[in-house]
């Protein structure tokens, strides 16, 4: 079958590889849609990072190691089923993509996502999304509805991040809270989706590209340029002068996250979800002064991924459809998908690749 394997930076391969096969404890599952994610360009620019490389050794809970088949965003249909399962051929599955060893302490805790040896499909080995199908074990898949677009779908994992962090900032209510999020990019588009799932009504964004703002405009209540205006002074002029009460931050940079302590109001809470690109230096002086709070979470749990399936198949994240902004065949992923991400960045949200049949035009922003 067709697979985009991983070999290196700026290396990667649509190449023939073996079909997996279903067994007593893996369903064979038919890829419909893989979605391209930050940490797929991270390693197609600077890798391998998470993807297990000599230097590593074979990831602890796959065995394996690069060449790896990229994709962690996948949604599909079951082939094949282990007799004990509840899964049946033809049923439609998104995939919880993560690997984890159910023993250390964060997992006999219930934090699976900050497992010590975390892993992902995709990343880790055991195969992955950009290719024709994957074998998985039963525990990995949740059932969505049919009637469900299956490029949407693959949205569901991003949209998980953002709900643990939404989840876990220990907020008890969003409507009528001031909320910054700094960056709209995938997880940014995605944590504002979220939010409104929940009920904030007052949702700001910072960001520097006008064609996400664009988008974004009738979801939010207001977009800021944070390279045309000081967006602490924005933030303060659309709160009374008090400020932003919680930010999420989904860019990862120096001056985010320092305009995001200058829109902070008196014991406001900042959470991050990114993973920054280079060190960043946390302003001690704007927590100190304002005595805020800094929180950070990593991914998902399983109670996240399962709650976020339900919100999506409910329809509670009514719209997020556009946040694909281009569909690809698996073949064009390198050219149309991670070139195109990276030499223009700010044209794009979501960009998803399949093996199979592509629709007779894509979507656009």
């Amino acid at each position: 079958m067709k697979a985009a394997r991983f070999y290196a930076a700026g290396d990667i391969r649509i190449e023939e590889v073996e079909t997996p096969k279903g067994s007593d404890e893996k369903a064979l599952v038919q890829v419909e849609w893989c979605g391209i994610c930050g940490s797929d360009i991270n390693e197609y620019v600077q890798g391998p990072m998470s993807i297990p490389h000599t230097r590593t050794g074979p990831h602890p809970l796959t065995g394996d190691i690069l060449p790896v088949t990229l994709g962690h965003e996948l949604s599909g249909r079951i082939i094949q089923a282990p007799s004990t399962s509840s899964l049946s051929p033809g049923q439609a599955v998104i995939v919880d993509p993560r690997y984890y060893c159910s023993s250390c302490t964060a997992c006999t805790s219930s934090v699976t996502n900050c497992c010590q040896s975390l892993g992902f499909l995709g990343l880790s080995g055991g195969g992955g999304g950009f290719s024709e199908k994957v074998a998985v074990p039963p525990a990995m898949l949740h059932q969505i509805p049919d009637n469900i677009d299956m490029a949407t779908a693959t949205l569901i994992e991003p949209l998980a991040v953002a709900w643990h962090a939404v989840r876990c900032s220990g907020v008890k209510g969003f409507k009528g809270l001031p909320i910054l999020v700094i960056g709209g990019g995938p997880v940014g588009v995605a944590t504002v989706f979220v939010l409104r799932a929940w009920g904030a009504d007052q949702i700001y964004v910072s960001e520097t590209a006008r064609r996400r703002r664009e988008f974004l405009q009738d979801l939010v209540q207001a977009t800021f340029d944070p390279i045309e205006v000081n967006v602490g002074s924005e933030c303060r002029s659309l709160s009374n002068g008090s400020g932003i009460g919680l930010v999420f931050d989904c860019a990862g940079s120096q001056k985010g996250l320092e305009a995001a302590c200058d829109s902070l109001r008196f014991h406001g809470l900042y959470v991050n979800l990114a993973v920054p690109k280079s060190a960043i230096s946390l302003p001690a002086m704007y927590f100190m002064r304002k005595e805020l709070t800094y929180k950070s979470f990593l991914a998902y749990d399983d109670a996240d991924f399962k709650a976020t399936v339900a919100a999506f198949t409910e329809g509670r994240f009514a719209g997020v459809e556009r946040m694909i902004t281009r569909r690809i065949a698996l073949e064009e992923l390198v050219e149309k998908g991670f070139k195109t991400l990276l030499q223009n960045p700010d044209e794009h949200i979501k960009i998803v690749a399949t093996a199979g049949e592509l629709p007779s035009r894509d979507s656009t922003l």
